[in-house]
């Protein structure tokens, strides 16, 4: 990017091809890969701000605090504004006012020998302190070489002392930096190894961003728990559990015992609030690589935890939703598990998900996962009791009930006003029958009655009448990495929570065929969905209004169209929502004047959605084969009949 007036940095000091996204060359730039037109790139940039906000979207940017690139030069500053390093006195070590860290009297040595064509060898004179606090002039093979350490007024090189008073000049430019993202509308910022950075710089910089941004997020990936209070008293409004829940999840994913789940909350319990969870970042390795679960339907109970357990936000990673396994040898970072950040690199499972609507490239394992992805973040947005309600951890009474192993097994309970949920985990590899006990003390607790309730499981749709007592068991058929979300409400009768009850016995193959085909005269003709339909076993009978008879062409077309979409073997999935929560793309006018607030919504892949309250496959595979008997056209009314029937 030279031709655009960007400095080239020296190779000896970049990691990869691309270089790492934390060794900032310019605080107040875009970075140009990211551009359509590179001259227009800060442009583009507040674009993306304002249509991700039309969208209601928040963007949230990294912020590194604590090194930089060690050729930075700022390019886009603002006017008035001093360099960082440009005012130093190089010629001490540690100074308050300094930016950098020096050694004086001392030449950088890179620790790669890498001219790559250049006529001259990297030079640093006094050499600066590495990123990660390395205070001398030769970084080793795993040192952060590529970054310098920025100087907050600590003096390593005596201990760590801290000298804060006058207040260190990094402070205020750290400050301004913050401050001119912020007025481009991004609303947060990740502060990546923000405990590398005094806790004293955070308790004067929040409350100055906050004091014009009162909503500003700061997230502070903090590793150590014993900080972890400090840094919420300092303002951060989340930080990473990875040392708590990550560590914990990763462990029980890949064998350990699941009752650690139980000591990895209660460590943190007065924040919880402030804890923010996650499965997968750039940091750790892929679950589904070798060098973690190798599946990653294994970690489907630790997303259930990650995402249900508590109200504190989930943060996923790209590509994790299709089982990515970052198993490529990518360049500078070879195959560990991670998805490189040091190259020019796209994850083939993202790739394909790209293209899959056109080139049917993701797996229906792939698909599937995914289709449980969003399935459970709907479900932490939509439920009231999952995203607002209180938390009741089952595990202390359940060792030793019929069926249920602490060490596989995890179980808890989630309230919010009437509406109650269990939700129950098996981590083990085979499908297990089990029963948990729900205690006197959660009853009380939740001040939950002792009556008969009809329980609804969120994942299949299914439906059950379970006599509530304290003390008694609730009997659970869970499948290998499996999981079961029951819903019901404690104050609500019966003829309430029975969904738009029908007396009709679908005949499930036919009937999510009839979703299918729905959507894609819908898409083939622009037409609404069927507003006359008979669906039956030998044969089924749907009418659409389209604005022309069909050619012989277009017929054979859906017919093909239609067996395709069964093959991709989309999965079926199902959630509740209430009326305020109904997607954009689906329509109630069709349901009938009684309906209950609450719908069941049916997903087939992201091809369809509607409301439906009957019987269907689990994945369109298993519909078999679309055979089109015939169709009757009345011009008339143009109302094209369309007969078929499946053959299984």
């Amino acid at each position: 990017y030279s031709a655009y007036g960007i400095p080239v940095n020296h190779p000896a000091i970049v990691k990869g091809n691309a270089g790492s996204p934390y060794a900032i060359t310019d605080y107040y730039d875009v970075d140009p890969d990211l551009a359509e037109d590179v001259d227009c790139r800060m442009a583009e940039f507040e674009a993306l701000v304002a249509r991700a906000r039309k969208a209601r979207l928040g963007v949230i940017i990294d912020f590194v605090p604590n090194h930089v690139a060690r050729q930075y030069a700022s390019i886009c500053k603002p006017k008035g504004v001093h360099d960082l390093g440009a005012d130093d006195n190089c010629n001490n070590g540690f100074d308050p006012q300094n930016n950098f860290y020096y050694c004086p009297g001392n030449t950088f040595e890179p620790y790669l020998d890498l001219y790559a064509g250049t006529s001259e060898p990297y030079h640093e004179e006094p050499a600066k302190a590495t990123g990660n606090d390395h205070f001398d002039h030769k970084p080793g093979q795993n040192d952060w070489y590529e970054t310098v350490k920025l100087n907050y007024g600590v003096d390593y090189y005596a201990g760590g002392v801290g000298f804060f008073n006058p207040v260190p000049d990094t402070w205020f430019k750290m400050r301004d930096i913050l401050l001119f993202w912020a007025s481009k509308g991004v609303q947060g910022v990740r502060c990546d190894m923000a405990e590398m950075v005094p806790v004293d710089f955070w308790r004067w910089v929040i409350p100055e961003v906050r004091r014009q941004y009162p909503d500003y997020l700061f997230i502070g990936e903090v590793y150590n728990p014993a900080l972890y209070r400090q840094y919420v008293e300092a303002g951060f409004t989340y930080l990473y559990d990875k040392v708590g829940m990550y560590d914990t999840l990763r462990d029980i994913t890949a064998g350990g015992s699941a009752t650690r789940i139980t000591g990895a909350w209660q460590s943190t319990d007065d924040i919880a609030d402030h804890m923010l969870y996650f499965l997968e970042n750039h940091d750790e390795q892929r679950i589904a690589s070798d060098f973690f679960a190798g599946d990653a339907f294994k970690a489907i109970p630790a997303l259930v935890v990650s995402t249900l357990f508590r109200s504190c936000p989930y943060m996923h990673y790209f590509a994790q939703e299709y089982g990515e396994k970052g198993m490529d040898k990518e360049g500078f970072s070879g195959r560990d598990g991670r998805t490189t950040i040091f190259d020019y690199w796209s994850p083939s499972t993202l790739a394909h998900a790209y293209q899959d609507s056109a080139d049917e490239t993701l797996t229906a394992e792939q698909k599937y996962l995914a289709a449980t992805y969003r399935q459970l973040l709907r479900l932490a947005n939509e439920e009231k009791a999952l995203r607002e309600g209180d938390t009741f951890d089952l595990m202390y009474v359940n060792p030793g009930s019929e069926g249920f192993d602490p060490r596989t097994n995890f179980a808890f309970l989630r309230k919010k006003d009437n509406e109650v949920m269990l939700i129950v985990l098996n981590f083990a590899q085979e499908a297990r029958q089990l029963q948990v006990c729900i205690p006197g003390h959660a009853f009380d607790f939740f001040q939950i009655t002792e009556e008969e309730v009809l329980v609804t499981e969120l994942f299949s749709g299914g439906k059950k009448k379970v006599e509530l007592k304290k003390d008694g068991v609730f009997p659970i058929s869970m499948d290998a990495n499996g999981v079961r979300i029951y819903k019901f409400n404690v104050k609500m009768e019966e003829s309430d929570i029975i969904l738009n009850e029908h007396h009709k016995e679908e005949f499930p193959p036919a009937h999510t065929a009839e979703h299918l085909l729905n959507q894609l005269m819908v898409r083939m003709f622009g037409c609404e969905r069927s507003k006359n339909a008979h669906v039956e076993r030998k044969k089924s009978k749907m009418t659409f209004v389209v604005d022309h008879k069909p050619t012989r062409q277009e017929e054979k077309e859906i017919e093909t169209e239609m067996n395709r979409l069964i093959e991709l073997d989309m999965p079926v999935t199902y959630e509740f929502v209430d009326r305020d929560h109904i997607p954009a793309e689906v329509k109630l006018d069709r349901l009938p004047d009684d309906a209950s607030d609450t719908l069941r919504l049916v997903r087939i892949g992201d091809y369809d959605v509607c409301p439906c309250i009957g019987k269907h496959v689990r994945s369109t595979a298993q519909i078999g084969k679309f055979v089109l008997l015939g169709t009757n056209w009345d011009e008339h009314a143009h109302s094209l009949r369309i007969r078929f029937k499946i053959v299984q």
